[in-house]
């Protein structure tokens, strides 16, 4: 009977320890990065929650916005932000499900369940590497889709990272994500000119994206 009990105890152990998986370097940047920023966003994100309490008390509608995504393996989660844009405060209220793992720092944009309708050739195959992939907070897509390059486009450059993507990029993604906005903030609006040309403003006749 005890050696019944031993050989039980003894599988137990086994399961769990295959059952524990060592953390990838990029989950421990989500872990160690993520925590920080929290940590360091949680006064403005309080003030935030408050300042959008008082006002919808006239104004119904929630300091939180939630819906449903698409995550890694394509497991639903529901994504809570809070309403507004200032300060950039919905991404920023993101930070808890980087921390708790239903998003990465850097990822595909998290889709919404019926993203992939109307059904597509390319829609299905883009839901192979999605699965394989968590959604990220902030990712190429959203740091390339700036630069007004026609090429860029966000299916493409998801696809791209999801390709190619390890921790050296994520860093440089990040670094981008946060370099940009500053930039912009520092310098001001600017005059558009002939200096300041897109390629948009270059397309020949009859441009397609998809080319």
């Amino acid at each position: 009977m005890r050696a019944h009990r031993w050989e039980r105890a003894w599988k137990a152990l086994q399961n769990g320890a295959r059952a524990w998986e060592r953390p990838s370097a990029k989950r421990v940047l989500d872990l160690v990065l993520g925590s920080l920023l929290l940590a360091l966003a949680a006064p403005l994100l309080a003030a935030g929650a408050l300042t959008l309490a008082l006002a919808t008390r006239r104004h119904p509608g929630g300091v939180l916005i939630r819906s449903p995504r698409i995550g890694l393996g394509g497991r639903l989660f529901v994504l809570r932000s809070l309403r507004t844009r200032r300060l950039r405060l919905d991404l920023l209220s993101r930070l808890p499900h980087v921390v708790r793992g239903d998003l990465s720092l850097v990822g595909p944009e998290p889709l919404t369940p019926d993203a992939g309708t109307p059904e597509t050739a390319t829609a299905t195959a883009a839901r192979h590497w999605r699965q394989e992939l968590k959604p990220g907070l902030t990712g190429l897509a959203q740091v390339r889709s700036r630069s007004g390059m026609p090429w860029d486009e966000p299916a493409l450059l998801d696809q791209h990272y999801a390709e190619h993507h390890w921790v050296g990029l994520d860093l440089a993604i990040l670094a981008g994500a946060v370099h940009t906005p500053l930039r912009r903030a520092i310098r001001g609006p600017t005059r558009r000119g002939k200096a300041h040309l897109s390629d948009t403003d270059h397309r020949r006749c009859g441009y397609i994206a998809a080319e």
